[in-house]
């Protein structure tokens, strides 16, 4: 099973190498992972998903949450949440094709954001079956480049809208990543 983790980090340097070295030295692999800043100065949120058994998914938690650097892990497998990724995709156009890969990106609100005369690269945010359709429907007319990025996910607002998929417990990923901790 996928589990999509969100860890959130001291913005320092290194702090990337020291959780990736322990995914190395444990033996687990990282299927996606992308970092950015977080609307709190000084901590960066690390999204990264890993193709664990619920067992392994609970050691790497744990894990994570013992280095120091790592201020708080949510593993969104137990709530509801929202995910997209975001591809970059350079795809051959001729004057014949050239309308119909127009439509077929129309189709998946691709934006185009280069235009040349024998190639169009197109923008496409999504989840993850969205992207790789998109991909499938450009490969027949030559992909030339693509640049997929890894996974983002935000735990959902109230985490209770499906009835059928209510997560019954208090969820970490609302509270503030400092909440708790001592002031430096």
């Amino acid at each position: 099973m996928k589990h999509i983790f969100s860890a959130f980090l001291r913005d320092e340097p290194r702090v990337l190498t020291r959780v990736t070295s322990l995914f190395a030295r444990r033996g687990y692999n990282i299927d996606s992972l992308s970092v950015g800043a977080t609307e709190q100065r000084g901590i960066s949120r690390m999204t990264f998903i890993a193709d664990a058994p619920a067992e392994m998914a609970d050691q790497i938690q744990r894990q994570l949450e013992k280095l120091e650097d790592v201020i708080r892990v949510v593993n969104h497998a137990v709530e509801k949440f929202v995910d997209r990724e975001l591809v970059l995709l350079k795809v051959k156009i001729t004057p014949e094709t050239r309308l119909e890969v127009r439509m077929i990106a129309e189709d998946f609100r691709a934006r185009n954001v280069d235009v040349g005369s024998q190639s169009y690269v197109f923008e496409v945010t999504g989840d993850e079956g969205k992207i790789t359709a998109f991909i499938e429907q450009m490969r027949p007319f030559g992909i030339i480049e693509t640049m997929r990025t890894g996974r983002v996910a935000l735990s959902r607002g109230s985490n209770a809208d499906i009835a059928s998929q209510v997560f019954e417990g208090s969820s970490s990923a609302l509270e503030h990543p400092l909440a708790g901790m001592a002031n430096d």
